[in-house]
């Protein structure tokens, strides 16, 4: 008999059940069958058919790992629906993986270069991210709670008992604000909780084939194995011996890395994870310690012991800060080296952080000075909940400097965003731009604030210095791309880099709209809580921070926008389905039926040449805008304007109407993005309209931002080399013996499959052949991760594939209407699987054949065919057992 070849097939995002693709379907009247499960567990497992048998040629088997993001409709769903909310660091951190120009091997990119110049200012600015969450927070429990309200009134409608901030002892200095600091600190701490619980949530590493494991526990039964026949054991092995904690870590390879995804720690940065999780908590803890710290510092300057403490405190978060940013550009924290201690310089900054916060705790309790304004005169007096007409009522009592601290964090971060996308496009020259705009709006507001000495009165504002010199640095994303490497192969049309090669500064920007928007809605709904609603008079006693009232009216813009983005894609829509189906009536005489057909068909077409030639494209539209329209607001925050007049009227009173409605949708926006993230988990029609984003940012390990979700991969892709190289590494006689594997992704398991491929050793890829179906890994993974998929970094996989007799071992099926499945030609045999099958039924049926679309691809004709030939190829170099003589 020849030798066994094993169909291994990964699903994508839409999470199929083991038993659908495995092709089990129930008998009428029936019940459908149950898969088995051979390794694995409950939520990654391998099953196969429970008719399997071991004489079968060829076996098949199916990989389920989508309970990792898409849940077993269990009480741990709403924990990962709450994972949405991080949408803004997932976003952040798949925009490292984004830059193009990263080296084949990571361990020899340095800080001067372009690909690591752009890591830098990603991680920087996902360092800023986490300081936006926690102001926002700072906010609301330093400014809200702990500043604005001061009588029993408003502090009675704060969940849990807060009054006894009304009370004399607490209004006094600044013991209310030490106070609010519980509620940023609470947002770190649980952050901080959910880190660590996702270090070992999904993570594990392949275990090497050659080191049979010693003592498991019992696994179960595969089906290859014959009825009461237990699993062969190595008897030279003590069975008394425990488990090894953990796997020993995947040796580098002897030959140069032709593609990052070859690294073997790619998928093993827990270290890296542990000790950037320490960095974001303890800036995060020293930005939220900096407000109260330094409102009493400005508006009360401490003297004596107080001001020593206050100072040294200061002192303390600056090295924090000072530490963070060195090390976000060094190799002990940007390289990936496994399970590693935290290091020194981490305790260190633990130790600085805890001190400073206790510092600011203890100047915060202590009685006011008598050198500054005490504080309690600067707060709004106590009975405003009351009579909110009071003249002393009237007047805004916000935290003094809180909105100028909001509005320059946003200012900077659309400048960071501008040197991200820039050096990502043209290196350092590009970077250099906006880099000298952004010194020169410090210059300049030094200038108008009259903090250079010598120097005449500035002739502008600031924010018509800012107006200008974003101007200037958006110059930057405009300078000639950096040369692509000599010698890339062309991946066919519709492949060039996505959004003129500024796709990690889109991706982040996304991202960084999402957290403004974010806490914009945090600080306005529970402004509103405060205020108990509509007041007399309109008047309200708790203000939130300027920015705020700007965001709720840009939501608007934004939301227009997209409506208008949406309008073109649509019109978009009906011209591609009017050309495919003038193509199809011009192929030959049709039906009436065939015409009703043909409409089908071609929305289906149409909607695969929309998402594949067109949709980066508006995407890149709808970015374009909304860099635009965030230059204006960066702008308007740090004008003295304001939306819309106190007494609104006409266009005025419309301004005021957008600003409400849109103060409103932000207040839901986290509430309907955790609900629709519940609805990704629990409904599958859900499921497969948004769980392409959501796979698609979870897919990559949390190298910049160690705050956002796990990575399904950091599991997916270990197991599926384990099992790979395990069922090929047994012993001849073994009867779980494969002699060759069909690698089957479907989708997003096709990027899985790359994955597990790359990081196999040559002597597995020999006995390896790869389907993929579905595939996204030129039109969209190609042009938004080019130094992984681009055209000079995908025909290693090819490369990786080939046969010693030539040919390359990798078949990609596509369809013209599946809209996320294209031709890759990047040295694969091509296949185009026919859908519909036909327009009208045939040989006796009475239902139109279906249309399949992104799914049903094994079922295919073309797909039967090929596995066949492929099985025939991986058993030619099996011998043929020896005939008796006789």
């Amino acid at each position: 008999m020849g030798g066994r070849i094993l169909e291994l097939r990964v699903h994508g995002v839409s999470n199929t059940p083991p038993a659908e693709a495995l092709g089990l379907t129930a008998e009428p009247g029936g019940e459908s069958p149950q898969p088995r499960l051979v390794a694995g567990g409950p939520v990654t497992g391998f099953y196969r058919s429970p008719t399997a048998s071991p004489l079968d040629p060829i076996a098949v088997e199916a990989y389920s790992w989508g309970q990792l993001t898409s849940g077993a409709r269990t009480a741990r769903d709403v924990e990962r629906a709450l994972w949405t909310l991080l949408l803004p660091f997932t976003l952040a951190n798949v925009a490292l993986h984004a830059r193009p120009g990263i080296p084949p091997d990571p361990a020899s990119e340095r800080l001067a270069s372009r690909s690591g110049l752009t890591a830098w200012l990603i991680r920087l600015f996902c360092l800023s991210l986490t300081g936006t969450l926690v102001l926002a927070l700072t906010g609301v429990g330093v400014d809200l709670i702990g500043w604005q309200c001061v009588d029993e009134t408003c502090l009675s409608r704060i969940p849990g008992p807060w009054e006894f901030l009304a009370g004399t002892w607490w209004q006094q200095g600044g013991r209310t604000l030490a106070v609010g600091l519980a509620v940023p600190l609470t947002l770190i701490a649980v952050l901080g909780l959910v880190a660590w619980r996702t270090y070992q949530y999904e993570a594990v590493m392949p275990a090497d084939p050659a080191n049979t494991p010693v003592r498991r526990p019992p696994a179960p039964v595969d089906a290859d194995l014959p009825a009461g026949q237990p699993a062969p054991v190595d008897a030279d092995l003590p069975t008394d011996q425990p488990a090894p904690e953990q796997p020993p870590a995947p040796e580098p390879p002897d030959r140069p890395l032709a593609n990052p995804l070859e690294d073997p720690t790619f998928w093993c940065g827990e270290g890296q994870l542990r000790r950037a999780a320490v960095l974001h908590l303890c800036t995060g803890t020293a930005v939220a310690a900096a407000v109260p710290l330094g409102t009493v510092l400005v508006l009360d300057p401490p003297h004596g012991a107080r001001a020593a403490v206050a100072w040294t405190s200061s002192a303390m978060f600056l090295a924090v800060l000072m530490i963070t940013l060195v090390a976000l550009g060094r190799p002990f924290l940007t390289r990936r080296e496994g399970a590693t201690p935290l290091g020194p310089w981490s305790i260190t900054v633990i130790v600085l952080t805890g001190l400073g916060l206790a510092g600011t705790i203890v100047v915060l309790m202590l009685p006011d000075g008598p050198a500054g304004t005490p504080l309690a005169a600067l707060r709004p007096p106590a009975g405003c909940s009351g009579q909110p007409n009071l003249p002393e009522c009237l007047a805004d009592r916000s935290l003094p400097g809180f909105d100028r601290i909001l509005a320059w964090l946003v200012t900077g971060q659309l400048l960071l965003l501008t040197t991200i996308g820039a050096a990502a496009r043209s290196g350092r020259r590009g970077g250099a731009v906006p880099g000298a705009a952004a010194v020169l709006i410090v210059l300049g507001t030094a200038w108008c604030h009259g903090w250079l000495p010598g120097l005449p009165p500035a002739p502008f504002q600031v924010w018509q210095l800012v107006l200008v010199l974003l101007a200037l640095a958006g110059m930057g994303l405009l300078l000639p791309r950096t040369r692509p490497d000599a010698g890339a192969q062309s991946l066919g049309p519709h492949t060039d880099l996505a959004w003129r090669g500024q796709a990690p500064a889109v991706i982040a920007g996304f991202g960084w709209l999402l957290c403004l928007a974010y806490c914009a809605g945090a600080l306005y709904w529970i402004t509103d809580r405060l205020n108990g609603g509509a007041t007399p008079g309109g008047r309200t006693v708790v203000v939130p921070p300027t920015p705020v009232t700007w965001a709720a009216l840009c939501f608007g813009g934004a939301l227009l926008v997209l409506a208008l983005v949406a309008l073109r894609a649509l019109v978009l829509f009906q011209q591609l389905r009017r050309e495919e189906y003038a193509e199809l009536c011009a192929s030959g005489p049709l039906t009436a039926h065939d015409l009703r057909r043909g409409r089908d068909v071609s929305n289906h077409r149409a909607l695969h040449r929309l998402v594949g030639e067109h949709a980066i494209r508006l995407i890149g539209w709808y970015a374009a805008a909304m860099a635009a329209l965030a230059a204006l607001a960066c702008v308007a925050v740090l004008s003295p304007a304001h939306p819309y007049p106190a007494s609104a009227t006409g266009t005025g009173a419309l301004l005021k109407a957008v600003t409400d409605l849109g103060d409103s949708l932000l207040g839901w926006l986290p509430v309907a993005i955790a609900a629709l993230g519940l609805l990704v988990f629990r409904n599958n029609a859900v499921r497969r309209s948004v769980g392409v984003v959501w796979d698609v940012g979870t897919f990559w390990p949390r190298a910049a931002h160690p705050l956002a979700p796990p990575s399904y991969a950091e599991r997916a892709v270990p197991e599926l080399l384990t099992r790979t190289a395990g069922l090929l590494a047994l012993t001849e006689h073994d009867p779980r013996r494969m002699d060759g594997i069909i690698l089957s992704g479907h989708s997003q398991g096709t990027v899985i499959c790359t994955a597990v491929i790359m990081q196999l050793p040559d002597r597995w890829r020999q006995r390896i052949w790869f389907f993929s179906y579905g595939c996204q890994l030129t039109r969209l993974y190609g042009r938004i991760f080019p130094a992984y998929f681009g055209p000079d970094r995908l025909p290693a996989l090819s490369r990786a594939l080939t046969r010693p007799s030539g040919g390359t071992g990798w078949t990609n099926f596509w369809r013209d209407t599946d809209p996320l499945g294209w031709p890759v030609t990047a040295g694969e045999r091509s296949v185009a699987v026919t859908d519909p099958e036909a327009l009208h039924p045939s040989d006796g049926e009475v239902a139109d054949p279906p249309i399949r679309s992104h799914s049903g691809y094994p079922e295919a004709a073309e797909f039967q065919r090929e596995r066949s030939r492929v099985a025939w190829l991986l058993r030619r170099t099996v011998p043929a057992p020896r005939r008796g003589s006789g």
